[in-house]
C-alpha cells in the first residue's frame, strides 16, 4: 500500500469519525452520590427576556449555616435540582450566582418549608435574574463592534479580525479578571460551548465535495453550453448565465461558483466587445439571491438551519418560491439597467470565441465526474430525507466527502488544500465572539428592544427582519450579522403569535443574503469577484456597483418580504 493511499484512508477515516460524533445518541448519564434523603429543591432560571440561563451556581443553606449544605449548576434549559443532605429544622435559604447577573437570594417561608418537609419536594418555579452591566459588558460590546467595522472596511481579513476579537475577550477574562472580577466575560470551556460544530463539519465536508467536482471541468463546459444556447444574443446570454449561476450557487456555494464563472464571463464579454460588468454583476447578484434557496447554498443558511433546526426540505418549501420570484424581478431590472450594452451586439456566434470555449469545455476526467455526480445526487437525496432518519446535514456531507475520497481517489494533499481552513477558523472564532456578546447580555437587551418595537405583530416582525437586516447587510458581512442575530430571532419567535412557524428565521436568511447586494463590501462573493475583475483590467467601482446593487436589493427584499407575508400570514404556516 503506497503512502498516499494510506493517507487517503486515514483522512477518510477521520471524516467518518467526525460524522459518527454528530449522529444523534442518548443523553449522557449523570453520576452523583445518593444522599439518603428524599428532600429536593428545584427551579428554572431565565433572564429578563425569558431565555434560559445555564451555568448559574445554586447554593442551598440550611438553618442559618455559614457553609452551603448543597449546590448545583443550572442546565442548558435553565433548570436545576438540589437534593438536600439533611432535613432542615428551621430555615432554607437559596442563593444563586452567575457572572453578568445580579445575585439572587430567597428564603423559604414557614409554609413553603412545611411543604418541602411534608411532600419531600418544592419548586421555586421560574426565577428571573437581572442583568449586571459591568466592565465586561462594555469590553465585549465594543470589541464586537470594532471587529464588525474592521471586516466591513476591509482593514483586516475576516479570520484575523475575529481572532483579534476573541483574543481581547480572553485577555479581559484571564488577565483583567485577575485584577477585577468585573472584567470577567467567560472562560475557554464556556466559549467552546458556543461553537456550532455541526456547521463546522458541514462546511468542511462540502468544501471537499466542491473541490472534487470543480476539478472535473464541469463549469467550463457549462459556460460553453451557455454561449451556444444564447446564439450570441446578449440579453439571452445574461439570462442563461444567471440561471447557471443560480443553480450552482444553490447546490454549491457562492464564492466557488463565482471563482469559476468570473474568468469565463470576462473572456466571453471581451470577445463580444461589451463591458464584462454586464455579465459579472448580474452573476454576483444572482449568486447572493439564489444561494438561500437551499440549506447548503450559503454559509448564512447553514448557520440558520443548524441553529433553528430548519431542514433542507423546509428551505425548499418555504423559501425557494420567494427566491424564484425575487430572481425574476432581479433579472428584469438587470436587463433594463444594461440595455445599452445589450444593444451594442447584434447577436450571432463568434467562430473564434466558439472554438476557444469548445476547446476549454472538454471534461478533464469523465470517470471522476460521473462518480462525483452519483455521490452528489445521493447527498441531495439524503439532505432531503435526512430529517426523517434523524440524520443531520453535517453527517451527510462528511459521509459523501469520505466516499468521494475513497472512490474517486483524488490527491489527498490537494484535497487538504481545497478545504479553506481559514474560513473554518473564522467561523469558530466568530461563534465564540458572538457567544461573548450573548454571555454578557447585550443580545438579550437588543432582543428586548426589538421585541418592544415589534410587539405581537408578525407582519411588522417580517418587515423589520427582512428590510432591517437587509439594510444592515449593505455594510456588514452577512455571516457575522446572521450569527449575531440568531439569538435575537429566537427570543422574538418565542413571543410573537405565529412566529413559531420559524418565519423570522427565513426573514433573517433573506435579509442577510439579499442585503449583501447593496454595496460592494456587503459580501465575500462581491469582493472576490471584484478582485478577479480588477486583475483582468475591468475594475468594479463602489459607485458603479451601488447604482445597480441598491435598486436590485430593495426590489428583492420587498419581494422576499411579500412572499413571507403571503406564505405565513395569508396562507398560514
Amino acid at each position: 500500500m503506497t503512502f498516499r493511499r494510506f493517507g487517503q484512508i486515514l483522512f477518510a477515516g477521520f471524516l467518518l469519525f467526525c460524522a459518527a460524533t454528530l449522529l444523534p445518541g442518548g443523553a449522557p448519564a449523570v453520576s452523583g452520590q445518593e444522599t439518603g434523603t428524599s428532600l429536593e429543591l428545584s427551579g428554572f432560571l431565565v433572564d429578563a427576556q425569558g431565555q434560559a440561563i445555564a451555568g448559574a451556581e445554586v447554593l442551598v443553606y440550611l438553618d442559618d449555616a455559614e457553609e452551603a449544605a448543597a449546590h448545583t449548576e443550572s442546565r442548558e434549559d435553565g433548570s436545576w435540582v438540589v437534593r438536600l443532605p439533611d432535613s432542615p429544622a428551621s430555615s432554607v435559604r437559596v442563593e444563586i450566582e452567575r457572572a453578568h447577573f445580579e445575585p439572587y437570594h430567597y428564603e423559604l417561608s414557614p409554609d413553603e418549608l412545611l411543604q418541602l418537609i411534608t411532600d419531600g419536594v418544592f419548586s421555586l418555579r421560574q426565577i428571573t435574574l437581572e442583568n449586571h452591566i459591568g466592565l465586561g459588558f462594555w469590553v465585549a460590546g465594543l470589541t464586537f463592534v470594532i471587529v464588525l467595522l474592521l471586516i466591513a472596511f476591509e482593514k483586516l481579513k475576516n479570520t484575523l479580525a475575529a481572532l483579534l476579537g476573541i483574543s481581547v475577550v480572553f485577555i479581559s477574562t484571564f488577565i483583567g479578571g485577575a485584577i477585577t472580577p468585573d472584567l470577567y466575560i467567560f472562560d475557554f470551556e464556556r466559549a467552546l460551548t458556543y461553537i456550532n460544530w455541526e456547521v463546522i463539519f458541514l462546511v468542511m465536508g462540502m468544501m471537499i465535495v466542491v473541490g472534487i467536482i470543480e476539478g472535473t471541468g464541469i463549469f467550463q463546459w457549462l459556460a460553453f453550453m451557455a454561449y451556444r444556447a444564447s446564439r450570441g444574443r446578449i440579453s439571452l446570454l445574461i439570462v442563461v448565465l444567471i440561471v447557471i449561476t443560480s443553480v450552482a450557487s444553490a447546490l454549491l456555494d457562492n464564492v466557488t461558483t463565482m471563482l469559476l464563472m468570473a474568468p469565463i464571463s470576462i473572456q466571453i464579454a471581451l470577445a463580444l466587445n461589451i463591458s464584462p460588468l454586464a455579465l459579472l454583476v448580474p452573476e454576483i447578484l444572482a449568486s447572493n439571491v439564489s444561494g438561500i434557496s437551499t440549506l447548503i447554498g450559503t454559509p448564512t443558511n447553514i448557520l440558520i438551519g443548524a441553529y433553528a433546526d430548519i431542514s433542507f426540505n423546509d428551505f425548499l418549501i418555504f423559501q425557494t418560491p420567494g427566491v424564484l420570484a425575487a430572481m425574476v424581478v432581479m433579472t428584469l431590472y438587470v436587463l433594463f439597467h444594461y440595455r445599452h450594452e445589450i444593444s451594442k451586439h447584434p447577436g450571432g456566434i463568434s467562430p473564434t470565441l466558439y472554438a476557444k470555449l469548445q476547446e476549454n469545455a472538454r471534461i478533464k476526467d469523465p470517470r471522476a465526474l460521473q462518480r462525483a455526480l452519483v455521490v452528489f445526487s445521493g447527498m441531495l437525496i439524503f439532505f432531503a430525507i435526512g430529517e426523517s432518519l434523524h440524520l443531520v446535514p453535517a453527517v451527510t456531507a462528511l459521509v459523501g466527502a469520505t466516499i468521494l475520497l475513497l472512490w474517486v481517489e483524488p490527491d489527498i494533499e490537494k484535497m487538504l488544500m481545497a478545504v479553506d481552513w481559514m474560513t473554518l477558523v473564522f467561523f469558530m472564532a466568530l461563534f465564540m465572539l458572538v457567544g461573548a456578546v450573548q454571555e454578557v447580555g447585550i443580545l438579550g437587551l437588543f432582543a428586548g428592544a426589538m421585541g418592544q418595537l415589534i410587539g405581537e405583530s408578525i407582519v411588522l416582525g417580517i418587515i423589520v427582519m427582512v428590510i432591517g437586516v437587509g439594510l444592515l447587510s449593505f455594510g456588514i458581512a452577512n455571516v457575522p450579522l446572521a450569527a449575531a442575530m440568531l439569538p435575537v430571532v429566537r427570543f422574538l419567535s418565542s413571543g410573537i403569535p405565529g412566529a413559531e412557524s420559524k418565519v423570522l428565521y427565513y426573514a433573517l436568511s433573506m435579509g442577510a443574503a439579499m442585503g449583501g447586494n447593496g454595496f460592494l463590501i456587503g459580501g465575500e462573493t462581491n469582493l472576490m469577484t471584484s478582485g478577479i475583475a480588477e486583475r483582468a483590467g475591468v475594475p468594479i467601482t463602489f459607485m458603479g456597483f451601488m447604482k445597480i446593487g441598491v435598486p436590485v436589493t430593495l426590489l428583492t427584499l420587498a419581494t422576499g418580504a411579500l412572499w413571507l407575508w403571503l406564505r405565513f400570514v395569508v396562507m398560514g404556516a
